[in-house]
């Protein structure tokens, strides 16, 4: 129990962290979403404070493991604004991941985001590819307590290398951070990108292009 609570504590400091680490501070004590209003602004517009109660800053679901049965072994688990609306302009948002044993969650990037993240259960392989030209691997087997971070925009993943499940939190620095899983936007875009392109992007026979463009 007291290790839980410490893991706990590290990802409550993380997120205070990042929450000043990228997206501007709010002009106002809080501005939390309005979903019903059809009005279009950089990030959402604010509910009127005199209706705002505790409901909008809190979420319940993080204690309930993801489904893990899918393709890839793994459920995240999000809570930015669309699930707690009083994240609105406070530029922080988490997310549980549940791995399956040797589940993975592919690769992706985060385009609004950095992402610290922290190992509550299992063994993790992590990592990340730095940018052209040099495209170097940068990873690192994680335990239970270890925390590791991704800079944002990088491609980056992450494996469960154990025979149990595994878990981990993570903090990113943005109430929405967005997600762009390699596989999905290269292969199942629509309408598609020509298989042209991609053959010649891979240095793949069509045939391989036309089967990864069926497959997602």
């Amino acid at each position: 129990m007291t290790n839980n609570i410490v893991l706990l504590s590290l990802v409550a400091l993380s997120l205070a962290f990042l929450a000043s680490a990228f997206e501007p501070s709010p002009l106002q004590d809080f501005c939390v979403a309005d979903a019903t209003t059809p009005a279009r602004v950089n990030g959402q517009p604010c509910k009127n404070p005199s209706s705002v109660g505790a409901a909008d800053f809190s979420f319940s679901g993080l204690h309930i493991p993801g489904n893990t049965s899918n393709p890839n072994g793994s459920r995240v688990t999000p809570v930015s604004v669309a699930q707690l609306p009083g994240l609105n302009t406070l530029g922080i948002s988490m997310v549980r991941i549940d791995y399956a044993p040797w589940g993975i969650n592919p690769p992706h990037t985060h385009p609004r985001a950095t992402e610290i993240l922290t190992v509550i259960e299992g063994s993790l392989q992590v990592g990340f590819i730095t940018s052209n030209p040099d495209n170097n691997l940068i990873t690192k087997t994680l335990q239970k307590g270890d925390v590791f971070a991704f800079p944002i925009g990088l491609v980056h993943f992450q494996r469960n290398v154990g025979t149990k499940d595994a878990v981990a939190i993570a903090a990113l620095s943005s109430q929405n951070p967005g997600v762009i899983t390699i596989a999905n936007a290269v292969f199942g875009s629509e309408p598609k990108i020509s298989s042209d392109v991609l053959t010649k992007a891979f240095q793949v026979e069509p045939s391989i292009v036309q089967k990864l463009q069926a497959t997602f």
